[in-house]
């Protein structure tokens, strides 16, 4: 989002990198550190009883190279931090985690930033190591929801391209019928390993064209009978579960323009003519958000905290065990 007042440092919580280090491997005993020493295969953990570190960086910092702010847990202010890697690691689950390694250029200190939530005492295998880890400015690494271009279904029934969407828009809901959009939230990403979108091709659910959103974007599915895939017919499903790399895929290179849309409750919207979840507003998705952010939710919105809407989550081992083919709509055969 921009505005033409000062920005706020924004806020990334990070671990000091001795506490991430290899339980097994080539480089056991070692802390997590720059590709010249990590060895793909080795597996991680991070340590019991990490405590994650308040960063705050300053707004006007530059492409790939931000500066400590005052009122932050590590460095000084005015001290120069880069990314200089991304680790990717698979979880015990299959799933893949990005980790960045972030250098304080005035002490030299590292310090480990990861993308998705880690907890200590598991294993995280490394698969890969990038040395050039992109410029995605380190305030930026939220993803938001829908990209550009995602047609979302209004009121009367009209599809309108979420960029056009403004506060005070009436969008169709499932639940809830024709509801204000509060706020249109924007955040703009260098499309790297879990910040990649997925795309979900037309037709394979049903959606009139591709809907791109962002990996941990929940898709909401209605299935009775034979074709129930969990203990309720209604589940919602994480985006990155339904890539088969053929109807569903990941699309990495280059930038996207990540949108949400908040409503006085979490919603079940229609994007590409299928249902998908809205931004659920809560202390933990506002703790990871970027500040401005959050504080223009609280400031316009204070007393908003949503419920989670009552569908189901079915996770990575429940598609897996019922099978993508069950949940992809039927195509017609040439």
């Amino acid at each position: 989002m921009t505005s033409a007042q000062a920005l706020p440092p924004q806020t990334v919580h990070v671990f000091d990198a001795d506490l991430i280090w290899v339980t097994s491997g080539a480089n056991q005993g070692d802390a997590i550190d720059v590709p010249a020493h990590s060895i793909a295969g080795d597996v991680y953990q991070l340590e019991r009883g990490a405590t994650p570190l308040r960063l705050l960086l300053a707004a006007e910092g530059g492409e790939g190279c931000q500066r400590i702010a005052p009122g932050s847990e590590v460095g000084s202010p005015g001290d120069a931090i880069t990314i200089v890697a991304r680790h990717v690691m698979m979880t015990p689950e299959g799933d893949t985690v990005d980790i960045l390694l972030l250098r304080n250029e005035a002490s030299g200190a590292l310090y480990a930033l990861p993308l998705s939530p880690i907890a200590a005492r598991t294993d995280y295998t490394l698969l890969e190591v990038h040395t050039d880890p992109g410029s995605a400015r380190l305030s930026d690494l939220v993803c938001v929801a829908f990209t550009t271009g995602t047609m979302i279904t209004m009121a009367g029934g009209a599809q309108r391209p979420i960029e056009a969407l403004q506060a005070g828009d009436r969008v169709l809901t499932r639940d809830s019928g024709p509801q204000p959009v509060r706020l249109v939230a924007r955040a703009t990403l260098r499309a790297l390993g879990s910040l990649a979108p997925v795309v979900i091709s037309a037709g394979t659910l049903g959606n009139e064209g591709d809907l791109i959103v962002s990996p941990h974007h929940r898709i909401f599915l209605y299935r009775r009978g034979e074709r129930r895939i969990g203990d309720t017919s209604e589940i919602l499903v994480q985006a990155k579960h339904l890539v088969d790399g053929e109807h569903v895929w990941r699309r990495e290179g280059g930038y996207v323009d990540y949108y949400a849309l908040v409503f006085d409750r979490h919603e079940i919207i229609y994007a590409e003519g299928i249902p998908v979840e809205s931004l659920m507003v809560s202390e933990a998705t506002l703790g990871l958000l970027p500040e401005q952010l959050t504080a223009e939710i609280r400031a316009r919105l204070p007393d908003l905290k949503h419920k989670p809407h009552f569908g189901t989550e079915a996770g990575r081992e429940t598609v897996e065990r019922v099978g993508r083919a069950k949940i992809f709509k039927p195509r017609d055969r040439d």
